[in-house]
């Protein structure tokens, strides 16, 4: 007799189903698991037989063969430990053969019969309801597997004796809820910004927009400290794109007590993190910083200090949304749009352009640190705002700056202004200006023909790429909506053009 029982193996975020069949035959005692297993899955072995001994049910004295259909797609991961376990036991007839036809089957074993929690349970648990199946999961991920489907049939047991018990009729096992994480206290707010208004500027248009900015300027002078209260303007999640964040924390075992968050994405990896730690990769092609930013903010301190390949990784996923990890065996893509924020000094001794201040390499010590970073990757940055250092009015006056509050209504109030807009021009998925489609570009972003003038002259004059005029154009088009106008004028082309050519040094240098 052979038993199956459904389960998946993840490729990206997206589940593909996979077949266990189990099957009991004479012979000399063994178990072999075939499949194309990896090593977490072959080791499972002695996890199954651990766990099926600690919970009353011997082993036969037969040979057990475990195969994970279709035999050519790797097996990677511990979640496998589970539908083998109850493939076996159904085949002992420890449980109703048919008992599982309905389910999808995901979780580790501990080797006292308890079931410990795995990654990806949230995709599983998707690709499950859209096949029509239930799902069963460690106790621990259930709250993760409700948000689904809320009926869809989900069993999260503690242990294999509550699931036998369950099936048996002798124990019940209720559905467990969805939990949301409560909303984020305590984020650092703008009111401990003091002076910086052009920064403070910059990153209301930033978040408002969802462009990428760029701040220069010393060390001690605010940049890391403006960026840390980005979070604090970004609206929260909507429900599409809390599903999507979700789905890649849940890939990459980061979603703690199984409880989602409407609260976007702040990444701030350290200049010294891997080509795989940016983008995704490594064995199992795990996703990267980027990935995990989706939806929300990548901070790159200390720009230049970054490996160069490591930087110019970034391009695609910038322009395209997604990460791409190419393998001889496999291709994987994760969704990563992400609004990136970088901080860097204007020289390797940090302090060119402060008055008083003379570098002792002179100029080249600006172009060689700035020259790290290529001019692709400059080109692809919308805002460039040079940070000053604080003067000592501004820190000790005693009247702080406009709080986070105020700026985070006005930035919901101009993202709502653009999703609406771009609802009407049937650009599904588009939220933000700098995500709009180049066929879009001139249809949504309408200047005058004083502005258009400005444009042109301000392009030839400095040269601009194609892409720099355009994304000139997408954040006119968010100065606008943060001024409430319908449409692009004169001074917003002008605001613009302005934070474009702020970071001319740094094009050149590169």
């Amino acid at each position: 007799m052979v038993a199956r029982v459904a389960t998946v193996a993840f490729q990206g975020i997206d589940a593909v189903p996979v077949d266990v069949q189990v099957m009991v035959s004479p012979g000399k005692m063994a178990m072999q698991i075939v499949g194309l297993p990896d090593k977490a899955v072959a080791e499972s072995r002695e996890r199954v037989q651990s766990a099926l001994h600690a919970s009353g049910l011997a082993m036969p004295p037969k040979r057990v063969t475990v195969n994970l259909a279709p035999a050519d797609l790797p097996k990677e991961g511990s979640h496998f430990d589970l539908p083998i376990a109850l493939g076996l036991m159904a085949a002992l007839g420890a449980i109703p053969s048919d008992a599982l036809a309905g389910f999808s089957v995901l979780g580790e074993l501990s080797l006292d019969g308890t079931i410990a929690p795995v990654a990806g349970v949230l995709p599983a648990a998707i690709a499950a309801n859209a096949a029509g199946k239930g799902l069963i999961c460690p106790a621990a991920c259930g709250s993760e597997a409700a948000w689904a489907d809320e009926t869809m049939p989900i069993l999260a047991p503690v242990s294999l004796v509550g699931l036998a018990n369950h099936f048996r009729g002798t124990q019940v096992l209720s559905r467990p809820q969805a939990a949301m994480r409560a909303p984020a206290s305590g984020l650092p707010d703008m009111a401990d910004i003091r002076g910086q208004e052009t920064a403070r500027r910059a990153l209301e248009v930033a978040a408002a927009g969802g462009h990428n900015l760029l701040m220069v300027g010393p060390p001690g002078s605010g940049k890391s400290m403006l960026a840390q209260r980005l979070p604090s303007i970004l609206p929260p999640l909507s429900a599409r794109e809390l599903l999507d964040v979700s789905m890649i924390a849940s890939i990459a075992g980061q979603l703690s007590g199984g409880e989602l968050t409407d609260r976007r994405p702040f990444r701030a990896p350290h200049h010294s993190a891997s080509m795989a730690a940016m983008v995704g990769g490594g064995l199992r092609a795990r996703p990267g910083e980027v990935s995990m930013a989706h939806n929300g903010v990548l901070f790159l301190d200390e720009f230049p200090e970054f490996a160069p390949a490591v930087l110019d990784s970034l391009r695609q996923p910038l322009e395209t949304g997604e990460c791409v990890i190419a393998r001889a065996n496999h291709r994987v893509s994760y969704p990563a749009r992400i609004q990136l924020v970088a901080a860097m000094n204007p020289c390797r001794c940090g302090m060119a352009g402060t008055p008083g201040h003379v570098c002792a390499r002179g100029p080249r010590c600006v172009s060689d640190y700035q020259g790290r970073i290529s001019g692709p990757l400059i080109d692809r940055i919308d805002l460039r705002v040079e940070v000053p250092a604080v003067m000592p009015g501004d820190l000790i006056r005693k009247r702080p700056g406009e709080a986070s509050a105020s700026v985070a209504a006005r930035v919901a109030e101009a993202r709502a202004r653009q999703a609406a807009r771009y609802t009407a021009f049937g650009a599904g998925g588009v939220t933000v200006n700098a995500h709009c489609p180049t066929g879009l570009i001139e249809d949504v972003a309408a200047a005058d023909d004083g502005a258009m003038q400005l444009l042109a002259d301000a392009a030839d004059k400095k040269r601009f790429s194609a892409r720099a005029y355009h994304r000139i154009l997408k954040l006119a088009r968010t100065l606008a909506d943060l001024d409430g106008a319908d449409g692009v004028s004169r001074i917003h082309v002008a605001e613009a053009i302005s934070y474009r050519i702020a970071g001319e040094a740094l094009a050149v240098a590169a």
